[in-house]
């Protein structure tokens, strides 16, 4: 199993925004340069995060992108179904029906992975950081 790219930066950027400056905004500059990606292809991912409702843009000269109230309850799964949606990883192609005993194995294992992402906060994680970032 594989998460996409953009989940991955998408994770960092929160971090990035949950440790080193939940109140400020952060311009998608400094973001993309931060983790060595394009602007243009962040711009696209913190769209996705500004839809979710996980983080705010405001443009100008002191304008950027910071947490939005409340922040401390985004999960990683939030995170994660911001970017990836929320279709499920595994889809039987056989015609068996709900007593498909791969499916229901496949759909117990992805259960158990999304409740333990959702006991995931970035913020917990965040307040472990011992210095700025």
């Amino acid at each position: 199993m594989k998460f996409s790219k953009a989940t991955n930066y998408a994770l960092h950027t929160m971090f990035f925004l949950a440790a080193a400056t939940p109140d400020k905004h952060v311009g998608v500059l400094k973001l993309a340069e931060r983790q060595e990606v394009s602007p243009t292809y962040l711009s696209k991912i913190l769209t996705k995060l500004v839809k979710a409702g996980m983080i705010e843009s405001a443009s100008g000269a002191n304008g950027g992108y910071r947490l939005k109230r409340n922040w401390e309850d985004i999960s990683f799964l939030d995170i994660i179904h911001a970017i990836e949606g929320t279709a499920s990883l595994f889809d039987c192609d056989f015609n068996h029906g709900p007593d498909c005993l791969i499916q229901k194995v496949m759909v117990s294992a992805e259960e158990e992975m999304e409740a333990y992402l959702s006991n995931q906060k970035m913020s917990e994680l965040a307040r472990n950081v011992p210095a700025p970032l």
